[in-house]
């Protein structure tokens, strides 16, 4: 059976590769602030209640990635078929923009303000709208920037295989990750400047936007659009009946890309936990150790430097001793990091600072080296589809841990006690702590692919009826 059409190859060239990490630099200012760093903490000041306004706040990432795991695999399949996947990154990337830019209309609280206020004690000072709390309205616009944001990303993942080769993915995948925490940096900068100058926090917001912007158009220009890949059966079907076959084919024939399927289960359980930890570092650090937001700020400024030389020595690791060995070191060093945040708390801030230096060192290693070995997993030809099964196995992985942390916080309080917050937030810790420990049990059964070797299992493929 003949394996599809035969396409133009359009090679890839530095200008490319530049504007790949370009982008992975842009879209960071919306990981950082409004993920994990600022936003969180003005939201739980927002909803005037902590253990409420943490569980929502995992609630809300739970719900995102609830949309994104039935929409990627399906748009990933049609971007492939149609070519067009700097279509829909451009429409996911504005949107995550739009929302963000809109988050300066929300209270725009100063530090000084913050630092008299006291969150659950009388009434909340801000504003009902539309018969919501403001704090609604918050989420909502969190949620929907968050869907743009997370969108965009199996779109922007499917141009790691046309860019790379067996030789250097890891090292360019590296170099992404790399690039995405120079962008943090700048971030941290500009947010701290906000902070110390006293100015609304929503200034911050807005800024994040304008810098994704800013980053995010050159990116785009630079990505260069491959032609579609039409396979049989498929000719003259309408795009959406034609994605949800092409996921449904693949769910069929996973099986055959040797080691895949017990991977993506590792990677479920370990993308779950770093989901979570992203999502709640800055308020943990504030209920366990008593951050300050500016010391919040100057802590991920810290990771990122960690992270930095952690994404670029891992990316050259992998390439010398392979992605699997290179993936569990990294989870390793996860594990340690956790377990010392749990098991000396009582020893205050230095412990929280020692955390993120090494989870710095983890974090962008493990997410960049596990993109780098599903690229050797999975052929050429289905890149976007199998890349928005990616997106969906870490999608529906994001959406179990801030839902589990989050509950884990109301369980442990459910009175909502103001007592209670930093051991909620510590057993939750420790629930994800565990999700660590079984990816790394499972990926040592799990052998280490070659990209390319996937190539011949496409002359099974089930033609489309």
């Amino acid at each position: 059976m003949e394996m599809g059409e035969v396409v133009q190859e359009i090679p890839t060239d530095r200008k490319e590769r530049f504007g790949w990490y370009l982008f992975d630099l842009a879209n960071t200012s919306f990981t950082v602030l409004i993920v994990t760093a600022l936003y969180p903490l003005y939201f739980r000041v927002l909803v005037w209640n902590e253990t409420l306004g943490d569980a929502m706040w995992g609630y809300a990432g739970s719900i995102t990635m609830l949309i994104i795991a039935v929409s990627a695999p399906v748009l990933g399949a049609i971007a492939d078929f149609g070519g067009t996947k700097k279509k829909f990154l451009i429409f996911y990337t504005s949107v995550c923009i739009a929302f963000t830019a809109f988050m300066v209309f929300l209270p725009g609280l100063r530090q000084s303000e913050i630092d008299l206020l006291e969150p659950g004690v009388g009434s909340s000072p801000f504003p009902v709208i539309l018969g919501f709390d403001i704090w609604v309205w918050a989420w909502i616009i969190f949620i929907i920037a968050n869907i743009g944001f997370q969108g965009a990303l199996p779109f922007y993942n499917a141009w790691l295989p046309e860019i790379s080769t067996e030789e250097n993915i890891g090292r360019i995948g590296g170099y992404g990750f790399a690039a995405g925490y120079v962008g943090a940096m700048a971030t941290i900068v500009i947010a701290l400047v906000v902070i110390l100058a006293d100015l609304p926090y929503t200034y911050a917001f807005f800024l994040s936007a304008i810098f994704f912007l800013v980053f995010a158009i050159p990116s785009i220009i630079a990505l260069k659009n491959r032609p579609p890949r039409v396979f049989p059966g498929e000719e003259g079907q309408s795009l959406a009946r034609l994605g949800y076959q092409r996921i449904r084919n693949t769910l069929k024939n996973i099986r055959k890309y040797t080691g895949l399927p017990l991977f993506l289960v590792a990677y479920f359980l370990f993308s779950d936990a770093i989901t979570t930890v992203i999502y709640y570092a800055a308020i943990f650090g504030q209920a366990v150790y008593a951050f300050s937001t500016t010391m919040i700020l100057i802590f991920f400024a810290v990771t990122q430097l960690a992270a930095i030389p952690g994404a670029f020595i891992f990316g050259i690791v992998a390439d010398r001793i392979g992605t699997r060995k290179t993936l569990i070191i990294t989870l390793f060093i996860w594990v340690i990091a956790l377990s010392i945040a749990y098991l000396f708390v009582a020893y205050g801030a230095l412990v929280w600072w020692t955390v993120g230096m090494i989870a710095g060192v983890g974090m962008g290693s493990s997410q960049s080296t596990a993109r780098s070995m599903y690229g050797q997993f999975i052929p050429e030809e289905k890149k976007s589809e199998m890349y928005g099964f990616y997106a969906l196995t870490g999608k529906f992985a994001a959406i179990l841990g801030p839902f589990v942390y989050a509950s884990v916080l109301l369980l442990v309080n459910p009175t909502q006690n103001p007592s209670l917050v930093a051991q909620a937030h510590l057993t939750a810790m420790l629930v994800i702590l565990i999700f660590f420990v079984a990816s790394i049990l499972l990926l040592l059964k799990v052998r280490q692919p070659v990209k390319g070797e996937a190539r011949v299992y496409l002359e099974d493929d089930i033609p489309f009826t």
